[in-house]
């Protein structure tokens, strides 16, 4: 177990560095999010091409894992959804946030480094993997179920889901994570390999991507808090950390995947709430407190709840 927390604890205190930089005035929030951008637009990208063009996938099918790790959120979503609406007696507004809050990990910021660090290079292959159709399917899922939600309180139409989907397929072609992927796929594919200067110059920029995204996280951590709605939140928080990997972890084995891969799809869906869910809450708003809430709540018990789910993986 000391080994584990020897692995995992260094994720949570470079969020803390973050976190401290900003509170003590060290440096500017807006510094922060400089940073933030850099990573999802440079150094995560970049990790993502290298480790698709090199990954060795032993001809394994990535439509075991997708279905383990998104039954999984369908699950959590669901079991969020219904405790906003029936047992807090929120809208259906709310309940969407609520399910997006639940099943939204921060796969980007903490579950690449946290994969890396305690499963390794076949760990990243299979995170790769899910993040190639994660950032889709969530956005697409929590636009759209919130579109409807909004537009059912009004007594409106749904709007054309040709017109939903256009308008999403659109941002995420445009999305860096996706062109590393594709640029990473398109690599592996062709069998070509990067001359060894450019080779050297991609690695180190990818190896500074997990440090940099967790201090950039910690940073930004500051402007969420924890804003009322602590009984839905903690709610939430307990979905997101317990619920959902242990439903990963258990559609994992009911479908034969391998240690390895088992051991980072439950890591990643164990890591606390993405700001995803925040900039849903922000784009239609409603839900900001939930989504502030349970993204400060998990982040604080993550070091702890994460380490459990290391110990109990063997990771």
């Amino acid at each position: 177990m000391s080994a584990i927390i020897l692995d995992v604890l260094p994720i949570f205190i470079l969020i803390l560095i973050g976190w401290v930089i900003v509170r003590s005035g060290l440096m500017a929030s807006n510094v922060g999010e400089a940073l933030s951008e850099f990573v999802f637009k440079i150094a995560v990208p970049l990790l993502l091409f290298r480790t698709i063009a090199e990954a060795d996938f032993h001809g394994a099918s990535p439509f075991r894992l997708w279905i383990v790790y998104f039954s999984g959120v369908a699950i959590t979503w669901a079991t969020g959804h219904i405790a906003a609406t029936r047992l807090f007696g929120r809208d259906e507004r709310i309940g969407v946030l609520a399910g997006v809050s639940s099943a939204f990990a921060n796969n980007i910021f903490i579950g690449l480094p946290l994969v890396e660090r305690t499963v390794g290079d076949e760990g990243l292959v299979a995170l790769s993997i899910l993040l190639a159709v994660h950032l889709p399917v969530m956005m697409v899922a929590g636009t759209v179920l919130m579109e409807h939600a909004e537009r059912k309180i009004a007594g409106k139409s749904d709007r054309s889901m040709v017109l939903v989907l256009r308008q999403i397929a659109v941002n995420l072609v445009r999305n860096p994570l996706v062109i590393g992927l594709a640029a990473g796929m398109a690599m592996h594919l062709s069998g070509l390999t990067m001359p060894v200067t450019l080779e050297t110059v991609v690695k180190q920029i990818a190896g500074i991507a997990g440090p940099a995204a967790l201090i950039s996280l910690g940073m930004a951590l500051e402007k969420y808090g924890i804003s009322g709605n602590l009984g839905i939140a903690s709610v939430t928080s307990s979905l997101k950390l317990l619920l959902l990997p242990g439903c990963v972890w258990a559609a994992s084995h009911l479908l034969g995947l391998s240690p390895e891969w088992t051991a980072a799809i439950v890591l990643t869906s164990s890591v606390p709430t993405g700001v995803n869910a925040w900039l849903i809450a922000n784009r239609f708003g409603v839900g900001h407190s939930i989504a502030a809430s349970t993204i400060t709540v998990t982040t604080a018990l993550g070091a702890i709840t994460v380490s459990l789910w290391a110990y109990f993986l063997g990771a």
